[in-house]
């Protein structure tokens, strides 16, 4: 009976054209090379291969079943993909950590469309700012991180990857309709997170002032119930502004600064079945979530 280990082999050598070729590229010993070619011809009770100088040439006979061994490898390799991938999508699991904006408005759309497409797929999500998802993803807590990041941002370490999503302009949310940056030079700002923070600085900077932070909230409706309050102003992405957009607070698009939206994973490429479907399906989603959240907040 053929092996296919041994077709294998054949297949290599043919390719190859030498045994040191074949064995550096299947990470065996010359000699294990050799005598996989001497059982496939102890199997077939044909000369496979013959001598030649230093080298090594394929029988007519050698030459009719490498063909045949190189279809019936990359068939069973095929097979095998298809496989994994079926049964990955079947009854995989994916963890996901993303933060507030994102979680209430891509995340639902993408799980609504891989419960549908893959009822076995098991989707768990994690609320967590992007500090905190990429050092989860180093650690190997997570599979994918959905994170934003900004223009002159550093650059994360060796290892992760990143797919673009889209961007999420910002906004300047306060209590007057049409207003901007320079009319709050001197007012109260709420700020966020470490890396909110660092934006809201940012952004004001090339208006030509610094922020006085006076309030820290993290929670999106908090935010807006501070403004509504006069307690003072702040900035927010669309994405929140489309989860959550107080009628009694006015959001103005701040053009120039918006967030880069990415999905992170992390190690060496190609991701398994499941994941990668995760990232399709997140990566339509967020298309979708950000032309609502644009349209959403200029009404």
């Amino acid at each position: 009976m053929l092996n296919l280990v041994h077709l294998k082999v054949l297949a290599v050598v043919a390719r190859h054209g030498s045994v040191t070729g074949a064995a550096k590229e299947l990470h065996y010993s010359q000699p294990s090379v050799s005598h996989h070619l001497s059982r496939l011809e102890k199997a077939t009770g044909a000369k496979l291969v013959q001598r030649v100088g230093r080298g090594i040439r394929l029988t007519p006979e050698g030459r009719l079943l490498a063909n045949r061994a190189t279809e019936i490898v990359g068939r069973v390799d095929a097979a095998t993909k298809e496989l994994a991938s079926q049964v990955g999508l079947q009854a995989g699991r994916v963890r996901l950590a993303a933060n507030a904006s994102t979680l209430s408005t891509i995340v639902p759309t993408a799980a609504a469309t891989l419960a549908g497409a893959y009822p076995g797929l098991e989707l768990h999500l994690i609320d967590r700012h992007p500090v905190e998802a990429f050092q989860m993803l180093r650690q190997g807590e997570i599979d994918i991180a959905l994170v934003f990041r900004h223009a002159g941002d550093p650059a994360d370490e060796e290892g992760f990857r990143l797919l673009h999503l889209g961007e999420d302009p910002i906004y300047l949310v306060s209590r007057r309709p049409g207003d901007s940056l320079a009319n709050h030079r001197e007012s109260p700002w709420i700020g966020g997170c470490e890396r909110c923070q660092q934006e809201l600085i940012t952004v004001c900077r090339h208006e030509g002032f610094a922020p006085r932070t006076a309030s820290l909230s993290d929670d999106m409706v908090v935010v807006q119930a501070f403004v509504a309050a006069g307690v003072g102003v702040a900035i927010l992405p669309g994405l929140a502004l489309q989860a959550h957009h107080r009628p009694d607070v006015h959001a103005a698009e701040l053009t120039g600064h918006p967030r880069q939206l990415y999905a992170a994973t992390y190690g060496e490429p190609p991701d398994p079945p499941a994941v990668a479907a995760v990232l399709a399906t997140l990566a339509e989603a967020a298309t979708s979530a950000i032309r609502r959240g644009i349209t959403s907040t200029r009404r």
